[in-house]
């Protein structure tokens, strides 16, 4: 069994060399902005009650917008999730009567009610219209996004990872492109992307290439593995400052927000984020390819780099897929003696198994995996905090499939 992985990390040395290489560019790029922003051990206090002139709140906005090329930025303990950070980021920009228009096919499952749930308190709820196109071929139809338009498309929303989705992610090229075209269509509103498992990927953030607003959760790949909880908004500072009145209050925005624990984890995550990244990355395609070899579909492609931490594999029966994702739980530090059950969660319409034995609960930027328990049978899995840690799940996958 060690004779095939040794081979196949044989075969990927030159895909493992380019990782290195973002891995370095991206480093620099935050090192510079710890340097820029002139961080100290003072912004990593606490502070109570209203929390007026946090500097280690204001610090972390200062510095996640500088690493990612926007003008402002939001980072707070106070965002719960991705899903959060998306919804108070859409409630800040949307009006009723406006329409939210997504343009990379249905939104991941737990937005699916933010948008356009009845009774619930969701955008719908408040007037505010939704429309969506479908990829073609993997790809933005750029022909059913320029018919879509009009005058009350106020956001058009780009999801870059796949989501429970058989798609590659997209690529900062990808997205340039769009945001070129949307632009050249007289498009003058927001481009707004979810962020989330695409950061440090490569050696630019959709903000660097013509998206307005960049919105991630801490748990994956920007906390670099310390963060315990938290979400980011980067991007345009009208909207920023719009999306800050929704955060907190439109008397307050972001002039208040205390947190007493102090935030040194999340200003040490976003420095190991480069490296953690390149780690969860190389996890990906040893997994992917070696599993590739045994016979099992998987994306993305294993002719490229992926432009993001997720993979999905297809398994012929739901008995191998939970296998698969039940391995990774017992090749993990934390509860590696749980047998992984499908239950219900909150947001998902199936059932979901899911792996995460993981120092901070659901940490998707550790070595986790998960599916709804349906055909076609597809265990998504991510992440990975050391190399050495995937390369172990592996050889447990492995001792099992074969």
């Amino acid at each position: 069994m060690n004779k095939f992985i040794t081979e196949c990390e044989n075969r990927l040395q030159d895909k493992y060399r380019l990782i290195d290489e973002n891995a370095y560019f991206n480093q620099v790029k935050v090192l510079n902005a710890f340097k820029n922003q002139r961080i100290s051990l003072r912004h990593f206090n606490g502070t109570t009650g209203y929390g007026y002139d946090d500097e280690g709140r204001d610090g972390l906005g200062k510095l996640y917008a500088e690493a990612f090329g926007a003008e402002c930025g939001i980072v707070s303990p106070h965002i719960l999730s991705g899903t959060h950070a998306l919804t108070v980021a859409l409630f800040g920009l949307l009006r009723p009567k406006d329409t939210l228009l997504c343009i990379s096919g249905m939104p991941y499952d737990t937005l699916r009610p933010v948008i356009f749930g009845e009774g619930n308190g969701s955008l719908k709820d408040y007037g505010i219209n939704f429309d969506c196109c479908d990829l073609t071929d993997g790809d933005f139809d750029y022909a059913t996004v320029k018919s879509k338009i009009d005058a009350s498309v106020k956001i058009v929303y780009i999801q870059r990872s796949r989501g429970y989705e058989l798609r590659d992610a997209f690529s900062c090229a990808q997205i340039e492109k769009m945001c070129l075209f949307l632009r050249e269509e007289g498009f003058n509103g927001c481009i707004f992307v979810d962020n989330c498992y695409g950061e440090f990927v490569e050696t630019r953030e959709p903000t660097e290439v013509g998206a307005d607003v960049i919105v991630g959760s801490l748990i994956k790949n920007a906390g670099g593995g310390l963060a315990q909880n938290g979400g980011y908004i980067c991007g345009k500072a009208k909207y920023i400052n719009l999306i800050g009145n929704r955060l907190t209050t439109p008397s307050t925005g972001l002039e208040v927000g205390a947190y007493p624990l102090g935030y040194q984890y999340l200003y040490q995550g976003l420095f190991l984020a480069p490296h953690t990244v390149a780690q969860a990355l190389k996890c990906s395609i040893l997994i992917g390819y070696a599993m590739s070899q045994l016979g099992y579909k998987n994306y993305p492609s294993l002719d490229k780099t992926p432009y993001d931490i997720t993979r999905a594999i297809k398994f012929d029966s739901a008995d191998k897929m939970i296998e698969f994702i039940r391995e990774i739980q017992y090749a993990s530090p934390i509860d590696s003696f749980v047998t992984c059950e499908a239950w219900d969660m909150p947001g998902y319409d199936e059932k979901i198994i899911m792996a995460a034995g993981t120092f901070v609960s659901g940490s998707s930027v550790e070595l986790s995996a998960d599916g709804p328990i349906k055909p076609p049978y597809i265990a998504y899995f991510q992440g990975g905090l050391t190399y050495e840690h995937g390369k172990y799940a592996l050889e447990r996958i492995l001792n099992k499939l074969r």
